[in-house]
């Protein structure tokens, strides 16, 4: 989810991007992996950008990964290849505290290839950069903050100030969810508006989401149910523990505790 997110925010809030890490507000357009791929890697977190003379290149990253060295490269590679004529800006975004060395490695050696680029670890970025667009709001808890708390409460007076009701509504929701990854639900809850969430396209996700989940989970205890009733029936007829268990799909310790509990209810 988290990295659904960052890629809604890097491509509904571009310009806001470029600003903070080209240092002017290029309007730039979405560029599918695909377009730049012979065979297509799986980057969950990938998100190309483009102008008609520069590439933005972001990965976003929760969690270090040892292939993001080579991905950075491979993507400079075929960008080249495709527009050989465009500047690439490369940037690996760590969202999250790590004490990995891979969050301080910017280079991919490979014998005498060596290809460099980016890396941006968010609790190292001055809290008031992320305050200078909507967009970059989000990201603004997972700042150098002392206070996480009091951030993320100055955050919502902001969110709640825009006038753009679609734009307070994605923002409201994007920081709801990356401010899971330093602070509890209850605290996020207290501080961030659900009713401004609702007509987020983010918090349609989670919720759609959390309903699959939700009946996925209602199936799976259904199915137990039966089968533990089945199994209730067999005890009683003196059926055979390894029969049971092979019919109900059971474990052999669920029915042995179902023996049990039967067991005990004959003896009352």
């Amino acid at each position: 989810m988290f990295d659904n997110v960052c890629k809604f925010l890097a491509e509904s809030f571009s310009s806001d991007f470029t600003t903070w890490l080209l240092s002017e507000p290029i309007t730039l357009t979405q560029l599918s992996p695909s377009e730049l791929s012979l065979e297509p890697i799986r980057a969950d977190a990938l998100i190309l950008l483009q102008s008609d003379e520069i590439f933005l290149h972001l990965e976003f990253q929760t969690t270090p990964k040892a292939d993001i060295l080579f991905r950075m490269s491979d993507y400079r590679l075929r960008g080249y290849r495709k527009f050989p004529h465009k500047r690439m800006r490369q940037v690996v975004i760590y969202l999250k505290p790590s004490d990995s060395e891979l969050v301080y490695q910017t280079e991919f050696v490979l014998e005498n290839s060596l290809h460099r680029f980016e890396v941006i670890r968010l609790w190292e970025q001055p809290t008031e950069v992320f305050f200078n667009s909507p967009g970059l709001l989000p990201f603004a808890a997972l700042s150098q903050t002392n206070d996480q708390t009091r951030t993320l409460e100055e955050v919502a007076q902001v969110i709640e100030a825009l006038n753009d009701t679609r734009i307070r509504s994605n923002v409201a929701a994007s920081t709801a969810v990356l401010a899971g990854l330093v602070l509890n639900k209850d605290v996020i809850k207290r501080i961030l508006r659900s009713d401004i969430m609702r007509e987020s396209v983010i918090y349609q996700d989670i919720l759609q989401e959390g309903l699959a989940q939700g009946l996925e989970q209602g199936l799976e205890q259904g199915i137990e149910q039966k089968a533990q009733e089945i199994a209730i029936k067999m005890i009683n007829k003196g059926i055979n523990l390894e029969i049971i268990v092979d019919v109900t799909g059971l474990t052999v310790e669920q029915v042995q505790k179902l023996q049990a509990q039967t067991e005990d209810t004959q003896a009352e």
